[in-house]
């Protein structure tokens, strides 16, 4: 590994340990949800982005030091590209020794852009549910079958088609640059955001959970980002997930069943 790879692999994990110590301090999400208050809405936002840097930076790293790579190794001969070398060609130009360094910053600050707004659309939609269900119910059976509905889903999706392309794309970093590889600063951008949508793809199941049941502590984002970790870097990452699926479907049925209630939130 050379310089540059250390350094990057280095502000990965220093952003990522950064990022689980501001994670402990988490403002209350109910408030957001209750008052739709913007500050607490924006405090939200801020706390689930760092939240998503310290769960996904370990799992994306091997993605990010294969942009590096590539992005460093351009050259000119266009004759010598193939399936194994992606490389950007620009006559008569060498490369700045900033350059990488500036897009693989775009690359990962626009990975976490597509996080911030997933946490925003989830916060926003799940708390039309509870406002609207939850919180003027006290139909105590409704809301378990309502939450052990939702550990189902969860756990079926870990077996669906779509969930294994883009499992497949997070885990093999070749197989997404060779079809989804953008030359230049605006193309660092979109790729980020590619490998956004592919992991939202793979991992929205866990988030949802995370934040309709009030998992958003400490335990349960360790516990999911050990998954999420074991999905994207082992090659056989489908049977961490399906195995997440069968216990996730196992919950969800004592959930509902009213035999395994205590660690949902509090409104059960």
């Amino acid at each position: 590994m050379d310089r540059v790879q250390k350094a990057v692999v280095i502000s990965l994990i220093t952003t990522s340990a950064i990022a689980w110590f501001a994670s402990i301090d988490s403002p209350d999400m109910m408030v957001a949800m209750t008052t739709y208050n913007p500050l607490s809405i924006s405090l939200f936002t801020a706390s689930w982005t760092a939240g998503m840097a310290a769960m996904m930076f370990p799992a994306i790293t091997p993605m990010v030091l294969m942009y590096n790579r590539l992005v460093i190794n351009r050259k000119n001969n266009r004759d010598r590209q193939s399936s194994v070398t992606i490389q950007e060609e620009k006559e008569g130009e060498t490369i700045s020794s900033t350059l990488p360094s500036l897009r693989v910053i775009l690359f990962v600050g626009s990975y976490l852009l597509v996080w911030a707004l997933t946490g925003i659309v989830l916060l926003l939609g799940w708390s039309a549910v509870m406002n609207s269900t939850i919180m003027t119910t006290g139909n105590t059976v409704f809301i378990q079958y309502l939450y052990g509905s939702l550990l189902i889903i969860a756990g079926a999706y870990q077996f669906t088609p779509l969930k294994r392309i883009c499992i497949g794309y997070c885990e093999s970093p070749m197989s997404f640059f060779m079809r989804r590889w953008r030359d230049g600063a605006s193309g660092a951008f979109k790729m980020g955001v590619y490998h956004g949508i592919y992991c939202l793809g793979c991992c929205w199941a866990y988030f949802l959970l995370m934040v309709a049941l009030g998992w958003m502590n400490l335990l349960w984002m360790g516990l999911f980002a050990g998954i999420i970790f074991g999905e994207k870097i082992w090659s056989r990452g489908i049977w961490v997930a399906r195995a997440a699926g069968v216990g996730l479907t196992i919950i969800g049925v004592l959930i509902a069943s009213g035999m395994l209630t205590s660690i949902v939130s509090v409104h059960i």
